[in-house]
């Protein structure tokens, strides 16, 4: 479930690329929230499970969906208008390294040696390969947007256990997304024009990011959690840098320079360092 869901979730930067490039990115994203959404509650009432929510679970349905759905991927989706769908994939992937540096400074919680390294290590990470892509032209602005989309993630995460505890999970996963889509269609409507470009590359492209990160990714995100907990589920964001990168190299052709890499595997190290100091201890 870890791997599938590390691969699922950094394959959603193409796609999202290519969706961009076709059609305006607020209004495709409030079109998949929607349609993930609906598809998530039928198939969710078809199993019996109930929409008659905890206060828990719909104070994390309304985080989850406005954070991770609306923030997150809307700013992702405007910033790839101009950046690489690789640069976006490494900073979302940094999220990991965010909630370590949230849970010790909002709430106090103690960071072992290992974490401390694995932080220090991401940060190197991240500035190796931002230097190299703002030298190279890379635009400033869809930067910043990812920034503050990872921080709206950072956010989403630390209220999934909320969400996710109590039992009807793909209900929840289908409500969040509607939260979400609603979110999404006043800017949408306000602020973009219907020009979209039909190409058989933007079909495939939407249906596969409505279908698989949308709502099979977020599902098995979910059961994850409620199975073998946040912490040592978020381990396997360590393989997000990796996979992200390397599929927009293999489906989009993005060219990674020596610094590119070298960045990523810090990143993936950090981000692992971070999660294993996570680790109870042994007895």
């Amino acid at each position: 479930m870890g791997l599938a869901f590390a691969a699922m979730w950094s394959s959603a930067f193409t796609s999202a690329r290519v969706i961009v490039e076709y059609a305006p990115p607020l209004t495709a994203l409030a079109l998949r929230f929607l349609i993930s959404g609906l598809i998530g509650v039928a198939i969710a009432m078809a199993l019996g499970q109930s929409a008659r929510l905890s206060r828990t679970q719909w104070i994390g349905v309304l985080i989850f969906g406005v954070c991770q759905n609306a923030l997150y991927l809307g700013l992702n989706f405007i910033a790839m208008q101009t950046v690489e769908a690789s640069l976006a994939a490494i900073i979302a992937s940094t999220m990991p390294l965010l909630v370590a540096v949230a849970g010790w400074l909002i709430f106090g919680t103690r960071v072992r040696p290992l974490g401390v390294a694995g932080l220090i290590a991401g940060c190197i990470g991240v500035s190796l390969i931002m230097g190299a892509r703002l030298q190279g032209g890379t635009d400033l602005f869809g930067i910043l947007l990812c920034v503050i989309g990872v921080i709206s993630l950072t956010v989403a995460t630390l209220a999934v256990m909320g969400a996710s505890s109590g039992g009807n999970v793909l209900m929840i996963v289908g409500l969040q997304m509607l939260v979400g889509s609603a979110v999404l269609w006043g800017p949408a409507l306000a602020l973009e024009s219907w020009e979209v470009t039909w190409t058989w590359q933007l079909i495939v492209a939407f249906v596969y990011t409505t279908l698989v990160p949308g709502l099979v990714a977020t599902l098995v995100w979910f059961l994850l959690v409620g199975r073998i907990g946040a912490v040592k589920a978020s381990t396997f964001h360590f393989l997000n840098p990796f996979l992200g990168v390397a599929t927009a190299a293999v489906l989009l052709g993005e060219t990674l320079g020596l610094t590119d890499v070298l960045g990523v595997i810090i990143i993936a190290g950090g981000i692992l360092a971070v999660q294993l100091s996570k680790q109870p201890a042994a007895p």
